[in-house]
């Protein structure tokens, strides 16, 4: 499959897409854990399809010493007992932060007071800014049909 944009090709697309990495760049400082912030972002980009995003998030977090059964199971945690209460509070509120087309109000009260039990202020607003930074990546990768695999931890810094 070949991109329908080279986002480093053009003054334009480069500005945008430099932005982008520096704002990812300054979320992976916010308050809230690299291994949650990982997980947020594959699930999100699971749910869109994205999958130049779910490629780099896999290798990067595999890289930060998560483990392959973790990592499979994603996309199923709800059946899954590998991740904990924090974890799976975080990815309901992803899940729901991501499908608010379908979930009409977008996070409901529920799922932000489980999330609001294991993170305090700062890091809820960490997660609000994940998953609505990784919801516009995710858009600028599917829209322009970005290829997967070519990934190399790292690569945006």
């Amino acid at each position: 499959m070949d991109a329908r944009l080279n986002y480093f090709a053009t003054p334009t697309a480069g500005k945008a897409v430099r932005s982008f990495m520096a704002t990812g760049r300054a979320i992976k400082e916010l308050p809230l854990p690299a291994e949650t912030q990982e997980l947020v972002a594959l699930r999100v980009s699971q749910i869109n399809g994205c999958a130049v995003c779910v490629d780099m998030h896999t290798k990067e977090a595999a890289a930060a010493g998560e483990t392959s059964v973790r990592l499979n199971l994603v996309a199923v945690w709800r059946e899954a007992t590998v991740f904990t209460e924090a974890e799976r509070a975080a990815l309901e509120f992803a899940e729901q932060g991501t499908r608010v087309a379908d979930a009409a109000g977008g996070v409901d009260d529920e799922v932000w007071a489980a999330a609001a039990k294991h993170y305090d202020e700062d890091q809820l607003t960490a997660l609000v800014v994940l998953v609505s930074f990784m919801n516009a990546v995710n858009r600028l990768n599917v829209i322009s049909r970005q290829p997967a695999g070519d990934y190399v931890v790292g690569q945006f810094g």
